[in-house]
C-alpha cells in the first residue's frame, strides 16, 4: 500500500481548495451534515461505494443529487420497488430491424447503471436477485448481457440509502452484499439551529449551483490519493484493528466472544488504509496518520461487525463495539505509535 511517488505540497493545496469549493456549493442546499458530506467524498476519492442509513425526511437524497449537480458527471436515479426487475437497471438486448439489410439483430439498450453517479433510493425495497445484479455491476464494473461485457463509465459511483425502521416489504442486505459497500454513513437528525435554517429556506428558491469538478479532475484527485504515503506503524495498527473484530482468533478483542457474532474481512483492512489516504488527502497531509485510520474506522466496520445476540440484547451496536476495539489496540500500542 506504499507509494514511491509522494504527492507535492502544491498538489495537496490545489486538492484541498477544489474539495473546499465542492463543500461549499453543496452547502448552498444541504443545511449541516458535514460528517456525513465528507464521508461521501471520501468514498468517491476512495474509488468505493457508500450506503446512506437514516430515517424518512433527512436529506439523503437531496445531498446526493446536490453532490450530482456539482460534479460535471452523468446521474441516474433509480428507485427500487418490489416489482423492479435486474434487466431495468442493468439493460436489456431487444430485436431490431437493420434499415439497411432489413436483417434482424440484437441490439443493446443500456439501463441507468450506465451513469457514472447512480443513486440506488430504498435499495432494500427490492428483491435479492435485482440487489445482486447491482452489486455486481458495483464489484465488476461492468454488466454482462448475452454474453457479452458492457464497461460502465469511468468514474462510477453508486450512493444507495435505506431506511432502517420501516422493515415492512423490504429484503435486507445479507452482510456479503453490505461489504461491498466501502462505507455505511449513519444520517442523523440536524441540531436545533441546522434546523431553524432548513425552515426558514424552505420558502425559498434553489439557488444556482456552480459545477466545481468534471470526470477527469475526480479521476486525478483519485491517483493522487493512491500516492499518499502509510507507514509501517500506521499499516499495523489498521491490520491490528481488523483481526481484533474477529472472535476465536488469537488477535481478537478480548470482548469479541460475547459481543461479536462475525467480524470483518480482509476487505475492511484495505478500505482502512483507502479511505485514510482519502482523508489525509482532504486534510492536506501526504501521510495517513492513526487519527486518520480512527475516523474512517466507524464508517468501514459499522456494516462489517455482526453483533452477537448478548450484545443487541444490551443495546451494543457496531459503533459501540467499535470504539472498544480502538480503546483496546491503541493501549497495547506503544506510546509513540498511538499519538
Amino acid at each position: 500500500m506504499k507509494s514511491d511517488l509522494p504527492v507535492d505540497a502544491a498538489a495537496l493545496e490545489s486538492f484541498g481548495k477544489k474539495c473546499n469549493s465542492l463543500r461549499k456549493e453543496i452547502a448552498k442546499i444541504v443545511v449541516g451534515q458535514d460528517a456525513v458530506i465528507e464521508q461521501l467524498l471520501l468514498a468517491i476519492l476512495a474509488k468505493g461505494h457508500a450506503l446512506l442509513v437514516g430515517v424518512p425526511g433527512l436529506a439523503k437524497t437531496l445531498m446526493v443529487s446536490t453532490l450530482s449537480r456539482v460534479l460535471h458527471l452523468g446521474f441516474k436515479r433509480i428507485q427500487f420497488t418490489p416489482d423492479l426487475m435486474p434487466s431495468d437497471i442493468t439493460g436489456t438486448e431487444v430485436i431490431q430491424d437493420d434499415p439497411v439489410t432489413r436483417l434482424r439483430a440484437f441490439k443493446f439498450l443500456p439501463g441507468p447503471i450506465f451513469s457514472n453517479l447512480v443513486l440506488a433510493d430504498e435499495i432494500n425495497r427490492t428483491p435479492p436477485k435485482t440487489q445482486a445484479a447491482l452489486l455486481e455491476a458495483m464489484q465488476e464494473r461492468k454488466v454482462t448481457i448475452g454474453g457479452v461485457d458492457h464497461k460502465l463509465p469511468s468514474p462510477f459511483f453508486v450512493l444507495a440509502t435505506q431506511n432502517p425502521i420501516e422493515q415492512e416489504g423490504t429484503y435486507p442486505l445479507p452482510e456479503a452484499q453490505l461489504d461491498r459497500f466501502l462505507f455505511l454513513i449513519k444520517v442523523g437528525y440536524p441540531t436545533d439551529m441546522e434546523e431553524d435554517e432548513i425552515m426558514r429556506r424552505s420558502s425559498l428558491d434553489m439557488p444556482e449551483l456552480q459545477t466545481v469538478l468534471d470526470g477527469g479532475e475526480i479521476e486525478e484527485l483519485q491517483r493522487m490519493v493512491r500516492q499518499i504515503l502509510v507507514s509501517d506503524s500506521v499499516l499495523e495498527y489498521a491490520r491490528k484493528i481488523t483481526r481484533a473484530s474477529r472472535p476465536g482468533t488469537e488477535e481478537a478483542a478480548s470482548f469479541a466472544g460475547k459481543w461479536i457474532q462475525w467480524g470483518a474481512g480482509p476487505r475492511a483492512s484495505t478500505s482502512l488504509i483507502l479511505s485514510g489516504k482519502a482523508r489525509a488527502a482532504l486534510h492536506g497531509r501526504a501521510h495517513v496518520t492513526p487519527q486518520d485510520i480512527e475516523t474512517v474506522a466507524y464508517p468501514v466496520l459499522r456494516h462489517r461487525i455482526l453483533p452477537s445476540f448478548t450484545a443487541q440484547a444490551d443495546g451494543i451496536g457496531p459503533d459501540d463495539i467499535t470504539r472498544k476495539i480502538l480503546d483496546e489496540v491503541k493501549a497495547k500500542l506503544p506510546q509513540n505509535q498511538s499519538a
